[in-house]
């Protein structure tokens, strides 16, 4: 059996701006042809030329967040305004990493700041490190952080281009919710199904 490596060959910008960056790789598929491929990107381009051609390994770009109220014992979602969709999206919280932060500090940061809640604990054993979102366009992984939290929902700590509604939702409302033909990220959709059938057992 032969493996097959497609590399990229070299990268060009297209595009950079603050929060995102577009490039072209120029890369041979596996029939040796040269190939394009746009790539959607948070890193600059000195930083992904380097994980690309010298083997620096990546960052983390951002935090999700699977928070269980344990005051509640329910879980916190939020609904938010997302530019793209141009309309409003069911999401986990979540949020980039500023710059050498670690995970667990933007957590903490993240969770006060959409929902007005306080972390209580991350549990490590159901965490990940590092996975991608969606690699056939963009190279954006993030840190899949479950944890626990405690306190009353609150907007105040909101920034002013967030438009953000914080919810908790137990487990019979969190199928209805499924039931319901909304407009939903995938990693919410799949916590909510784990949490219907699994129960609080998902967090802990």
């Amino acid at each position: 059996m032969i493996t097959i490596n497609n590399k990229i060959k070299k990268l060009i910008s297209l595009k950079e701006t603050k929060f995102l960056n577009l490039y072209d790789a120029e890369y041979h598929n596996k029939k040796g042809n040269e190939k394009h491929w746009i790539i959607a990107s948070r890193k600059n381009y000195p930083t992904l030329t380097q994980q690309f051609f010298e083997g620096k390994k990546g960052k983390v770009d951002a935090v999700v967040i699977v928070a269980y109220h344990v005051e509640s014992k329910k879980l916190v979602f939020i609904k938010q305004f997302r530019v793209p969709l141009n309309d409003y999206v069911y999401e986990l919280p979540a949020g980039l990493l500023d710059n050498d932060e670690k995970a667990e500090t933007a957590v903490a940061r993240e969770l006060k700041e959409e929902t007005g809640l306080s972390l209580i604990e991350i549990n490590y054993k159901k965490s990940r490190d590092k996975v991608f979102l969606s690699p056939g366009m963009t190279d954006e992984s993030v840190a899949l952080v479950y944890c626990t939290c405690k306190g009353e929902i609150s907007s105040d700590y909101l920034e002013d281009d967030e438009n953000i509604e914080a919810l908790l939702v137990s487990r019979s409302e969190a199928e209805e919710l499924l039931k319901e033909n909304a407009n939903m990220d995938i990693k919410l959709y799949i916590t909510l199904s784990n949490f219907v059938e699994f129960g609080e057992k998902v967090f802990l």
